[in-house]
């Protein structure tokens, strides 16, 4: 009976060179073709799981965690000053879906920074503004606006307390004009009060009170 010989199929290199190409695991730094560079987990040539990424064209750095190829779960992102060249960091929190999502810092500058909750890469929710003219916000907000109950604190240390829509005092609210003694409370539309009634607040403890006290 005849022997019948069958060639011996060889995979092309190619099958083979993309194998040892996949990613998969825990992986030593890898460049991308704009020199940006990646060291951590991956998952399907996908950067999952913890990992650090490098921006060639910024500097910008971002260590945390990682989900299918997008920043999601708790990371910092830190960019080099242009000056000293020393990492600052600017943003240590939540992601979700490569944006800022749950509780998060921002710093805007040295003496501006914002902490509370981010919703789709804007802050949204309950959140505390610290602005570098020294007032404060402390209140809720939506796509980075205040809006809904919030007060602001200004450096003089009035303040209000109320609503607020889109940035503005919007709705009810009460100004406190501690530095003169006097208490505004009534209704707001787009920064404006539109009616309301002024009363003498800590009048006795003002800096500068009026010259004459509200009759009652």
């Amino acid at each position: 009976m005849p022997i019948v010989k069958y060639p011996r199929t060889v995979e092309p290199l190619w099958t083979e060179w993309d194998r040892k190409a996949q990613k998969c695991g825990l992986r030593h730094t890898i460049y991308g073709v704009n020199r940006d560079h990646y060291t951590g987990e991956w998952l399907d040539n996908l950067k999952h799981g913890k990992g650090t990424q490098t921006w060639k064209s910024t500097g910008a750095i971002y260590n945390g965690d990682w989900k299918f190829g997008k920043r999601d779960g708790y990371g910092t992102y830190s960019i080099p000053d242009p000056v000293t060249k020393e990492y600052k960091k600017v943003y240590s929190g939540w992601w979700k879906n490569d944006k800022k999502c749950g509780y998060g810092i921002k710093f805007y500058s040295d003496m501006e920074y914002y902490e509370g909750e981010w919703s789709g890469g804007k802050r949204s929710g309950w959140g505390r503004m610290y602005y570098k003219d020294g007032s404060i916000y402390e209140g809720q907000w939506l796509e980075d606006q205040h809006s809904g109950q919030g007060m602001l604190r200004l450096t003089n240390e009035n303040r209000y307390e109320g609503m607020w829509k889109e940035g503005k005092k919007h709705g009810l609210g009460k100004f406190f004009y501690l530095n003169k003694g006097q208490l505004f409370e009534g209704f707001w539309v787009a920064d404006i009060p539109k009616c309301g009634t002024m009363i003498d607040f800590g009048r006795e403890e003002a800096p500068t009170p009026t010259q004459y006290p509200i009759p009652k």
